[in-house]
């Protein structure tokens, strides 16, 4: 979702035992860039549920939110101001079959290794690093500090 140049985006690291998922993006303003898989919030949204949808979208996989490391206030490299959710997951279901148009890869990586890729290989690196080193840290929030939706 945007208004007036500000983004919102939700985000998962998805874990299976001591590996994350990462993705790389096809995007024409991420071209070969890793990420978490992400994407923006839509009109109306809750927003833990715009999190799971995007996951399943871009790796056809179904993830349980089991946790958060904040939100993030930055202004992307495409000179938006982004406000990012990011959450904690981990797989329940569904097979990995990423979407084609706008993904080239995956992998499985050890946080620890994570902290070692590049930052011109990152999509906004300074925010991915910052995430990373929440999730090293254990910097988590439980899940429940998102309310559900209110809808009158």
């Amino acid at each position: 979702m945007s208004q007036d140049g500000i983004v919102l985006v939700a985000s998962v690291s998805i874990f299976s035992e001591d590996e994350v998922l990462i993705i790389k993006e096809k995007k024409p303003t991420a071209v070969d860039k890793w990420n978490f898989p992400s994407g923006r919030i839509e009109y109306g949204e809750d927003i833990p549920y715009s999190a799971w949808r995007e996951v399943k979208e871009e790796t056809g996989l179904d993830v349980k939110l089991i946790g958060t490391t904040g939100v993030y206030n930055f202004i992307s490299s495409t000179n938006n101001q982004v406000i990012l959710f990011h959450f904690i997951g981990e797989v329940i279901g569904g097979s990995l079959n990423l979407e084609e148009d706008e993904i080239s890869d995956s992998k499985w990586i050890k946080i620890n290794d994570l902290v070692k890729v590049e930052n011109e290989d990152l999509r906004e690196p300074k925010v991915l690093k910052q995430i990373i080193e929440n999730l090293l840290k254990k910097n988590q929030y439980p899940i429940n500090m998102y309310n559900e939706q209110v809808i009158n």
